[in-house]
């Protein structure tokens, strides 16, 4: 991976967006560097003992859960940056007041930048983004890592398991490349079964070549997209489930220099809602299961304001009433509310992320709290998400854990 790649990674400008001359690798660290700590505190709660509960039909919301004491939150960080991480953070999060506490952290992992866990709650997975990428299993019950295997590519920047919990996908930013990997009876990978590098169309305004960003399941179960910034394109695959391989099924386009970043779907499986990173826009996106065709829709504003900005993701609560994007540069996170059956995004406004660079955000499982890591400040911001009118409310003072970019509430 280039310097230009491993600073759009590692949460600086790429090219064509710089100001004043671009953020140095020193400085970003700098500014991150003085919210380095975890704070000791009680390890957290055991991982459920089996899968969460699947909504009734789809675009309903599966009944709230009320998790009675504290529940894990694991956080990623780059290991490799001066003043990083030294591996993923062992945190728990109270499910009624949102405030974090830190048990220690888990070492053995490079640059655990995106976190997925299994859909039986039992193994969390983590890329490792360095020029040689990999992917590792981590058992949650006893913190052991079970491996790591290659992803046949550089800079794997995110990660999902397939609803199956059979094959493990991920997205090779710096290579732009996908990859399969099988999952074992016990969480554990095998080696890669299929591997597929973005070279149609050819890079859009400004890029040199694809960047994978992001490797996800359709609701249906019967495709797998692919988002890739660099050829601003979504590649729907099918997944052979026997055999672990992919099949280019479809394209969809972006408007040239667009720079879409990541794909999150409605829960009615009709329509998803993307995130343009290059040209800080969003769009809703009818989506065929049928065929996994995927159609891009119109531009729609992040709520920047027209500032310098680059939204990283969006989150959709779990009955498809509202959607959430967090905006790095702007510094906040966008309120949807979800109308049409899926069909149209409608901004309410913006809330402040209360941190810096907001690199990811999540939902807990009940939906009741909302996560932000952001990366320049290396900590974690809390928020109450208020189920009937789409609110955000802060939970709190931040959590400090080092160039944070990635947590994942169970």
């Amino acid at each position: 991976m280039g310097r230009q790649a491993r600073a759009a990674r590692r949460g600086f400008p790429p090219r064509g967006r710089e100001s004043g001359g671009g953020w140095s690798r020193r400085r970003f660290v700098g500014v991150a560097a003085g919210a380095a700590a975890v704070v000791a505190a009680p390890s957290p709660a055991a991982p459920p003992a089996g899968p969460p509960a699947a909504a009734e039909e789809p675009g309903t919301a599966p009944p709230a859960r009320r998790p009675s004491g504290p529940r894990p939150l694991y956080v990623g960080t780059y290991t490799s940056a001066d003043g990083g991480g030294t591996g993923i953070a062992l945190t728990a999060y109270d499910p009624s007041t949102g405030r974090i506490t830190g048990s220690g952290t888990l070492n053995g992992v490079p640059d655990p930048s995106y976190l997925a866990v299994h859909p039986d709650g039992r193994t969390l997975y983590a890329v490792d983004e360095r020029e040689d990428g990999g992917v590792t299993a981590v058992r949650l019950a006893d913190r052991r890592i079970l491996g790591a295997r290659s992803t046949g590519g550089s800079g794997p920047c995110h990660l999902s398991v397939h609803p199956s919990g059979r094959w493990l996908l991920s997205a090779n930013y710096g290579s732009g490349s996908v990859a399969v990997h099988p999952v074992d009876a016990s969480g554990a990978l095998g080696e890669r079964t299929d591997l597929v590098t973005h070279s149609a169309p050819p890079p859009g305004p400004g890029q040199q070549g694809p960047h994978a960003h992001q490797f996800l399941t359709s609701p249906d179960g019967g495709h797998v997209l692919a988002v890739d910034l660099g050829t601003d394109t979504v590649y729907s695959y099918r997944l052979d489930q026997a055999k672990g391989t992919l099949t280019e099924v479809a394209q969809a386009h972006t408007r040239p220099g667009a720079g879409p970043r990541h794909l999150t779907f409605h829960p009615g499986g009709r329509y998803a809602y993307l995130a343009n990173e290059v040209d800080d826009t969003v769009a809703v996106c009818p989506y065929d299961p049928a065929s996994g065709r995927l159609t891009i829709g119109e531009p729609q504003p992040t709520g920047s304001d027209g500032g310098t900005n680059y939204p990283a993701q969006f989150v959709v609560t779990a009955d498809g009433r509202y959607a959430f994007l967090a905006n790095r540069g702007h510094n906040s996170l966008a309120r949807y509310a979800i109308e049409a059956d899926g069909g149209r995004l409608r901004l309410l406004g913006t809330v402040p992320v209360g941190g810096d660079f907001p690199r990811q955000i999540a939902l807990s499982p009940d939906g009741g709290l909302l996560f932000a890591a952001n990366q320049r400040s290396g900590t974690v911001t809390v928020f109450h998400v208020d189920r009937e009118g789409g609110g955000l409310r802060s939970a709190g003072e931040p959590f400090a854990s080092p160039v944070a970019v990635c947590a994942l509430p169970l």
